[in-house]
């Protein structure tokens, strides 16, 4: 039959197996004209078996019918001995009946029975699908070998294709579909081979495939060189080059090319000003983007969904929230619709602004118009809430999430949740959450370990710590500096100093390399335990180790020397930060500064200022607030003005600490109305006084009798909302309690249970005392009963002052509250 029909076709059977007419009449030659594609595997089959094989394939298949056979018991018993040789034997004989027959022959081999086809074969049956224009399958197939390949393989399959299928007329195609996937896998090296080789051969390049290299290079210099190349550009052409000078920051040249006159058959795509706004938005130049958005209309272009998400989240970033919704709600006139990305943008500019529960509204509206908010949307949800410290509603939502079988792709959301657990103190949970992630799928990476390392460092749970850092270390997640340092720090911090001098010390016995933070840590720990000698042991290992210090290991010295009160040595070490090459910072400076105050030495404060001026180093408002405090302990007034003065010719502004600082000293010095300008002074830049300058004033006003104003002053500040601490409180009703004012007393009590601060013995006592010495004693047991009333036992030093005032005293002993 086989024959009968070569002979009927003799002429169609030339054209379509031109390279092959001498395999009808002798089989061996259909495999030795290609390259070696199967490795030489000891083999009991000989040539004439094999010939007796492939008939009895081709027989059987002929008689029991193609897919009867191929699917029966008897062929699946000779699959395990079936060689990609027969395959390409018995598929030279099909395609004399049918080219169909051969590709049907070679996919059931794959799709059923997993086999291998050799290079041959593969490259065979993509002619067949090239000849036919069936070019989705042959993409499939050449994939599927590339994928087989691997990167280097373009000089075998160019080798052949050249020496056995360059008379097919489809081999162009076949050529062109091989670099066209070579350069989408980006096998670059393997594409440009094939490039110089289909030149070398005189064969066509399409502009699917040129195209496709030249995205591959669009970030390099190569990008010239191969768009000139190119004879037929067409609209992806010019938008891939516009794209590339995108990302090389050359927006002004791809502007520039976008108004170039080679635009002029085909035109400036959407995909083009895409990348321009796309650019802009990325440098901050919102407005630029803008107008590009503008020109896009009056070109008689339709900007896509995606150019409308590019300048939406250039318009978020920037934090116009407003404009951004305006053009999200003016798609739908633009014939396109906002998608889920459009919201997820949106979303994310209400979170950025820490408006969270206009995300929710974001997504209402995303369910509204039938979307689905994906992981995305929840992800910004999670690190919004857990920013804003509501970490119960993450932990919620992160149920809700898993509840709906969507997947957490990232493991940033968890981390900022451990994070934030770790940081209320919450370890319990974050180590949940830290192990359900692993449950889940998520892979803790180096930031999640740290964070869990460093939040049971902090809570002193070193033993747990230790344990994760072994885990991660055996899971070959390598701990940089930052991890070690998050161990170090919670042991320096918690006083366990030898413990934290080990660890250090087994870093360098494995061969870590550390880093001047590390050891910054542990000599910082030694200087603020008093442990200066520790410290300079340690200073020592640092510069004999060839580890150059930093400013701030100086500033530890500077600060361990001045704890201990031994400034002339923590003036040397300022003094020796020079001749390590390095320029001491304000830190320096101020460290020293505080001490001289701290002693009344003002002269060296003053001398150390101008020594900064003349070094160039500009003051921080920590350190005007030293030399204010300073000037304030020693009295001197006027001077402390000056400063103040300076501080406004540099353009700073006096922060909280220092006009509380001033104003305690108004206050001590009984000049109340200077206190309260200064309190006002405060309001006018700005500046919110703190629970801390409403303490002062109060306690000021009631130290010196002023209890009417202090009365006013605390009823104005309840008007405006102010939140007053405790402090505030119980200063004013101890002083309404010595004037021997009861009734304020009380209403000022009261008011403390009402906001409900923690009220202890010691509030109450100390009422009770000031009242019993004013002999109140109807007031006293008023008090006494209210702690009773509130679940508070009296103790022995309450019960003895309310004894010494006999009219209560029959009442104690009657009440049975005397203690034993």
């Amino acid at each position: 039959m086989i024959c009968r029909w070569i002979v009927l076709n003799s002429s169609k059977v030339s054209r379509i197996l031109s390279p092959f007419s001498s395999l009808l009449s002798s089989k061996s030659s259909f495999s030795v004209a290609k390259l070696d594609d199967e490795p030489n595997t000891s083999t009991n089959f000989s040539s004439d078996h094999r010939d007796c094989f492939d008939q009895e394939i081709l027989f059987d298949m002929k008689n029991l019918g193609f897919r009867e056979y191929l699917h029966g018991q008897h062929f699946r018993g000779l699959v395990s001995d079936l060689r990609q040789t027969h395959v390409e034997d018995v598929m030279g004989e099909l395609m004399a009946e049918s080219p169909d027959l051969s590709v049907w022959f070679f996919k059931e081999l794959i799709d059923v029975y997993g086999f291998r086809h050799s290079r041959f074969s593969t490259l065979l049956v993509s002619h067949i699908l090239a000849a036919q224009r069936r070019f989705n399958e042959l993409q499939v197939i050449l994939q599927h070998l590339l994928q087989e390949e691997g990167s280097g393989s373009a000089y075998l399959l160019c080798e052949l294709l050249s020496s056995s299928f360059r008379e097919w007329d489809s081999t162009g195609l076949v050529w062109d579909m091989l670099l066209f996937l070579t350069s989408r896998s980006k096998m670059v090296d393997d594409s440009l081979y094939i490039l110089e080789k289909m030149k070398d051969l005189k064969l066509n390049v399409s502009t699917q495939a040129y195209n496709s290299i030249l995205y591959n290079f669009r970030q390099t210099d190569k990008l010239w060189d191969m768009y000139r190349e190119i004879d037929a550009k067409n609209e992806h052409t010019y938008s891939t080059v516009v794209d590339g000078l995108c990302r090389q920051q050359r927006v002004e040249d791809a502007v520039l090319f976008l108004r170039d006159c080679e635009w002029e058959d085909v035109g400036p795509s959407v995909v083009s000003f895409n990348s321009i706004m796309s650019s802009y938005c990325k440098l901050g130049l919102v407005d630029t983007a803008k107008s590009f958005f503008c020109t896009v209309l009056k070109c008689g272009l339709v900007p896509s969904v995606y150019s409308h998400n590019i300048l939406i989240n250039g318009l978020c970033v920037a934090g116009s929230i407003g404009e951004a919704l305006e053009l999200a709600g003016h798609m739908s006139q633009r014939g396109v619709e906002p998608d889920t990305v459009t919201y997820n943008i949106l979303a994310k500019g209400f979170h950025l602004l820490g408006m969270i529960s206009s995300v929710w509204e974001v997504i209402q509206e995303m369910v509204d118009r039938g979307l689905s908010p994906d992981v995305i949307t929840y992800t910004i949800l999670l690190c919004g809430y857990c920013q804003l410290g509501n970490i119960d509603k993450s932990l919620r939502l992160l149920k809700d999430i898993l509840s709906r079988g969507l997947e957490l792709s990232s493991v940033i959301p968890c981390s900022v949740m451990l994070s934030g657990l770790c940081k209320t103190g919450r370890i319990d949970e974050a180590l949940s959450l830290f192990y359900e992630m692993k449950a889940n799928g998520l892979r803790p990476d180096l930031v999640a370990y740290s964070i869990v390392i460093h939040g049971l460092c902090r809570l002193g749970e070193f033993d747990m710590a230790v344990w994760l850092y072994d885990e991660m270390c055996n899971k070959r997640i390598h701990p940089n500096s930052r991890t070690r340092g998050a161990m170090l720090l919670g042991l320096c911090q918690k006083g366990m100093l030898l413990e934290a001098r080990a660890f250090l010390d087994s870093l360098v016995s494995t061969g870590s390399t550390l880093d001047i933070i590390l050891y910054n840590i542990v000599i910082d720990g030694y200087a603020k335990s008093g442990c200066i000698e520790e410290a300079l042991e340690l200073f020592k290992v640092v510069t004999e180790s060839g580890v150059t210090p930093t400013v701030a290991t100086f500033n530890s010295l500077i600060y361990g020397y001045c704890k201990i009160r031994n400034i002339g040595e923590a003036r040397k070490i300022l003094d020796g930060i020079k001749l390590y090459g390095l320029v001491p910072s304000a830190v320096s400076y101020t460290t020293l500064m505080n001490a001289y105050a701290n002693c009344g030495n003002t002269e060296r404060v003053d001398d150390l200022r101008r020594e900064m001026k003349a070094e160039g180093i500009s003051p921080t408002d920590f350190t005007y607030s030293v030399m204010i405090k300073g000037l304030c302990v020693a009295g001197k007034l006027e001077k402390c003005e000056e400063v103040l003065r300076d501080m406004s010719d540099e353009g700073k502004t006096p922060d909280q600490i220092t006009y509380n600082t001033v104003i305690q000293y108004q206050c001590s010095v009984k000049d109340l109305s200077k206190a309260f300008e200064l309190f006002e002074e405060m309001k006018l830049r700005n500046l919110d006084p703190t629970p801390a300058t409403y303490n002062i004033l109060m306690d000021g006003l009631c130290l010196y009798g002023y209890i009417e104003d202090a009365d006013r002053f605390l009823c104005s500040l309840q008007e405006q909302g102010v939140d007053l601490s405790k402090f505030a409180y119980t200063t004013l009703i101890k002083a309404h309690c010595v004037k021997g004012d009861p009734e304020m007393a009380v209403k000022h009590f009261l008011q403390l249970l009402d906001r409900g601060f923690d009220v202890t013995i010691r509030d109450y006592s100390a009422v009770i005392n000031r009242l019993c010495r004013r002999r109140l004693a109807n007031e006293a047991k008023f008090f006494f009963s209210l702690m009773l009333s509130r679940g508070i036992s009296p103790d022995l030093d309450i019960c003895r002052v309310m004894i010494k005032s006999s009219d209560v005293a029959a009442w104690i002993f009657k009440s049975g509250l005397l203690p034993d």
